[in-house]
């Protein structure tokens, strides 16, 4: 294992082609080992957190290896972590022991309050600290000590060019890039991991789910629900009549933690050394740059993120549309808080309705810190955790409500029954790695399986429906008639210009 991380599946089989002497057990596979022929080469594109995140999760697995990593920013430690200096612990750890110092010089400069309400630590990202984890990593584990086998890129373009032994590309990129990238990657015949949410607009998505048919590469969204115990749990419960017909769902999250509801800003600033700025805008349109545009905080601009319901929608409708079997929705509406011109709103209500078995079903959603009402009958901690979670989900049906978190974790039936009380909690089973993760299945079908119910096609009708939902908080208090199969609204040509715009030149899709 330790000699072999730098070999390619395709290296090995040339070797074998030309001598028949004895193959060591490290290079043909066994316990213990991981045969080349079962190891993923993968690139990851988008290298601030999540792209870091996934990464180190993709290192640590003995099928994978990293050969390559891509960023349009060198280098810098302005992005948004989920805990004080937690990329470099986690890089750390990582490594394992001895490397309890490394990196000293990638150490988060400190907090910085991105919203009145949301204080946030900074940590490391671009090409460079990704490249030099990947060399760390695997030069650890190598008897030298050292490795030099990961290539960094400023562009995807040249990636993809001159990486002609990758297998597959892990996406990782604000949500405006998602698209292009992952069909670049796709054409090129590489199976493809790409961050939440799917693509930035409906018709990228269709695109997208017909040239992953079209080409018959793995993919998948990195979204667990769809396998999830919760949804597994949920939908047993259901399908046995626990609350009878399901009427609609309300679904709520205490998100935007980054700022929506704002202006353009009137002032530029230097872009900042390392970062090639008209690479990262793409194919948005052209603006001057800001730092209220990156990291991070662009998930708040129509032209590069797709807000809180793009950001969290795209998790819990994974698994609703699992549970529910839904198809893209024949309606939506939305009312919001002021609505401005680049940013989605601080607050919304969306509604979607939808035909479910022939008949009229409602999905709604709330963010911004609205929910829906309150039901009646909640047991007391129920209903102080009503109020407190911020974030949840509600099924109501004609016998009775299920009431769990956002993603349906801990799920309650009222009226209450033993027979629909989740199982016991095991301290032990919840410290063990989850089994069936969307990186599993994904990893799996790229070594011949079948693809899992997060790839591209499945996740299709999801994405078109909380994209949907994204466009009518652009133009809110509006009914929005959608023909799925037209793939456009009939009541309103101001709505059918986010379906599909155009890219800026000389980008394409």
């Amino acid at each position: 294992m330790k000699n072999n991380k730098g070999i390619t599946r395709r290296q090995f089989a040339a070797a074998a082609a030309t001598t028949f002497t004895i193959v060591p057990r490290s290079v043909l596979g066994g316990v213990g080992w991981t045969a080349p022929s079962d190891r993923v080469t993968l690139a990851s594109i988008g290298m601030g957190r999540q792209g870091m995140a996934v990464t180190m999760d993709l290192l640590a697995r003995e099928d994978v290896q990293v050969v390559a990593v891509c960023d349009c920013n060198r280098a810098s430690k302005d992005y948004a972590e989920y805990g004080a200096n937690a990329l470099l612990t986690s890089a750390r750890r990582l490594l394992g022991p001895g490397h309890e110092n490394w990196g000293e010089d990638l150490a988060s400069p400190g907090l910085v309050n991105l919203t009145h309400n949301f204080r946030t630590s900074l940590g490391m990202g671009g090409r460079d600290p990704a490249k030099r984890l990947v060399e760390a990593y695997y030069g650890s584990r190598s008897d030298s000590g050292s490795y030099k086998g990961c290539t960094a890129y400023r562009d995807y373009r040249e990636l993809l060019e001159k990486e002609k032994d990758l297998d597959a590309v892990y996406i990782a990129t604000p949500d405006h890039w998602h698209a292009p990238i992952t069909l670049a990657a796709m054409r090129k015949r590489k199976h493809v991991l790409c961050q939440k949410p799917m693509t930035h607009t409906v018709a990228e998505a269709r695109r997208v789910a017909a040239v992953a048919k079209e080409m018959g590469v793995a993919t998948s969204v990195v979204v667990n629900n769809p396998t999830s115990e919760s949804t597994k749990l949920i939908s047993a419960w259901l399908a046995d009549g626990a609350i009878g017909r399901v009427t609609e769902v309300h679904n709520w999250s205490s998100r935007p933690y980054w700022p929506q509801g704002v202006e353009r800003p009137s002032a530029t600033m230097p872009v900042p050394d390392g970062l090639d700025w008209d690479l990262w805008l793409g194919p948005a349109p052209a603006r001057a740059y800001h730092s209220a545009y990156l990291p991070f905080v662009w998930r708040g601009w129509f032209d590069f993120g797709c807000g809180s319901f793009g950001d969290m929608g795209c998790y819990s409708f994974a698994g609703l549309f699992k549970i529910l079997g839904l198809a893209p929705p024949v309606t939506v509406e939305a009312s919001s808080s002021d609505p401005y011109d680049e940013t989605y709103p601080q607050a919304s209500v969306v509604h979607l309705d939808f035909l479910r078995e022939g008949k009229p079903f409602r999905l709604s959603w709330y963010d911004g810190g609205i929910m829906p009402k309150r039901p009646a009958g909640l047991r007391e901690d129920d209903q102080r955790l009503f109020r407190r979670r911020g974030e949840g989900v509600m099924y109501v049906g004609d016998r009775g409500i299920l009431l769990g978190g956002f993603n349906g974790q801990n799920p309650r039936v009222y009226p209450e029954s033993a027979k629909y009380s989740p199982p016991p909690r095991d301290p032990a089973a919840e410290q063990q790695p989850p089994r069936d993760t969307a990186i599993d299945l994904w990893l799996a079908a790229c070594k011949g399986a079948p693809t899992g119910p997060a790839d591209f096609p499945s996740q299709s009708a999801a994405t078109e429906a909380f994209l949907l939902g994204c466009l009518a908080q652009r133009i809110p208090n509006e009914v929005f008639k959608w023909d799925t199969a037209a793939m456009r609204v009939t009541n309103s040509e101001a709505a059918n210009r986010f379906i599909d715009p155009p890219y800026r030149a000389p980008w394409t899709s």
